[in-house]
């Protein structure tokens, strides 16, 4: 069996319920992983009732543990093969609008994986989205799930866990074999991580807002971890500050709280950027989708930009061709909670494709998104979407501005979509609501099959006229 590996170096933000402009929570992650293709796709799994007994074991890293006979129904974004990359079903919503994502990577410092090193079998980002998310109640729930999980298991990583529900979000840095800290966004409040220990202050008589491994306040003082005169900073005691961070994560905060606050003057390389963050302004999906579909946009770092080299390639962007997906978990407190569950899911490289949004309380998804192939083909809403990031890419002087008008028109009409079926999904309950809001997402998916479709085909024949294999010359001759 494998050794535990990381296939994903992410970018995060999460967002509480009074910081969004119509009270919603927010959950939202690049699922980076470090090939250009890792096909996956979207797909709800059935609730599961008195099943037999039975066995979860990891083809990853031999993660051997028994699966609970009883599951709510979830919504998956796994990689399609399974039997050589392993399951890793990454995010989702479960029918008790609880929304989980797995996971942000994250790295433990040498002083503290010393003392409490990484279980070689644990349970690892490949299996944790599949262990926790359909057995949970609520984000607080899940946290200490999952705490139990980490505890009995061990864990093979660092991984950054995301969770919601209508009322909460928690995110849960694991950073070594056993040991963890969860911290409640404020309500008023958002944070944005990058593959680095994020979580800073910690207040142990705060259970409202802090959960922890067991004993791991002895931990860090029996093993003098602690490097602070006063306080006990997670990521100083558990983190990493070096070189490869100030080049490849702590930027990525930079940008995501500059767009956020653009008031605020930071340094993309400190390693004291905050975790918990206010704003003036309420924050929407799109400002969150803006963030994750960034690539240092309108800086001298954008790799895409006209800026000296050694300024363009000095950081690692959020946005990345290798970006399998990328969600925003959303659950809205404006509307009945059986429909205010909606995940949006963009299938391409976020800076050139749009995010579509699914209600989770659905019983499938369309064929095109739950039955990717592994090689490219003209069905697929996973291989649309990477096809028109590919073309946009390779003529980006040319095509971006058609593109950013091909979004920005998608992000009305789908902004209209979710409007409409909400006005006519009211008065509906039970099954027949779970059918009507089906429908939309099957809607929604052939609306814009129909429309990428066609702005695809407008780009390959521009580009047509642009090869270099031409010549002008009379017209007479």
């Amino acid at each position: 069996m494998k050794a535990a590996k990381h296939l994903t170096a992410c970018t995060t933000v999460l967002v509480g319920k009074k910081a969004t402009v119509d009270g919603s929570t927010l959950i939202a992650r690049n699922d980076d992983t470090f090939l250009a293709l890792t096909p996956q796709r979207f797909y709800v799994h059935p609730a599961e009732k008195d099943q037999p007994k039975r066995t979860w074991v990891s083809n990853q890293n031999g993660f051997t543990a028994p699966i609970p006979s009883d599951g709510y129904r979830y919504l998956a974004t796994p990689n399609v093969e399974t039997d050589k990359t392993g399951e890793y079903a990454e995010s989702g919503i479960n029918s008790q609008n609880v929304a989980m994502s797995a996971t942000e990577s994250v790295y433990g410092n040498p002083q503290a994986l010393a003392f409490d090193p990484l279980v070689a079998n644990g349970l690892a980002e490949d299996s944790l989205q599949t262990m926790v998310l359909p057995y949970i109640n609520s984000a607080r729930d899940g946290v200490r799930y999952l705490g139990k999980m980490i505890k009995e298991y061990g864990s093979p990583e660092g991984n950054g866990v995301l969770f919601s529900d209508n009322d909460e979000v928690w995110y849960m840095e694991i950073v070594t074999g056993h040991h963890w800290v969860a911290q409640r966004i404020p309500d008023d409040a958002y944070a944005v991580a990058a593959n680095q220990v994020a979580i800073q202050q910690v207040t142990f008589d705060d259970p409202d807002n802090f959960m922890y491994s067991e004993g791991i306040q002895e931990f860090v003082s029996e093993n003098h971890l602690n490097p602070d005169q006063d306080g006990w900073d997670f990521r100083h005691i558990f983190g990493t500050s070096t070189e490869k961070d100030r080049h490849y994560n702590t930027p990525r905060v930079w940008f995501g709280q500059r767009c956020l606050n653009p008031e605020i003057k930071q340094d993309p390389q400190s390693s004291d950027l905050p975790f918990i963050c206010r704003t003036s302004h309420k924050i929407s999906v799109e400002d969150v989708e803006y963030i994750l579909s960034s690539h240092y946009n309108e800086t001298k770092y954008d790799p895409l930009g006209p800026g000296d080299d050694a300024d363009r390639l000095k950081f690692r962007p959020i946005s990345m061709n290798r970006t399998q997906n990328s969600h925003v978990l959303q659950l809205r407190n404006d509307v009945p909670k059986e429909s205010s569950a909606i995940m949006w899911v963009c299938f391409g490289v976020p800076a050139f494709s749009p995010y579509v949004p699914f209600f989770a309380n659905a019983t499938d998804t369309d064929p095109s998104y739950s039955s990717t192939p592994v090689h490219l083909d003209d069905v697929s809403a996973y291989w649309m979407y990477r096809k028109l990031s590919m073309i946009v890419e390779s003529h980006y002087v040319d095509f971006i501005e058609q593109d950013t008008d091909y979004v920005t028109a998608a992000k009305e009409s789908l902004r209209t979509h979710v409007d409409q079926a909400l006005k006519g999904a009211k008065g509906l309950s039970g099954d027949e609501l779970t059918a009507f809001l089906t429908t939309q997402n099957h809607q929604v998916t052939a609306d814009m099959r129909k429309t990428t479709t066609k702005f695809t085909n407008d780009l390959i024949e521009k580009g047509l006229t642009l090869s270099r294999l031409t010549f002008n010359m009379d017209i007479n001759l």
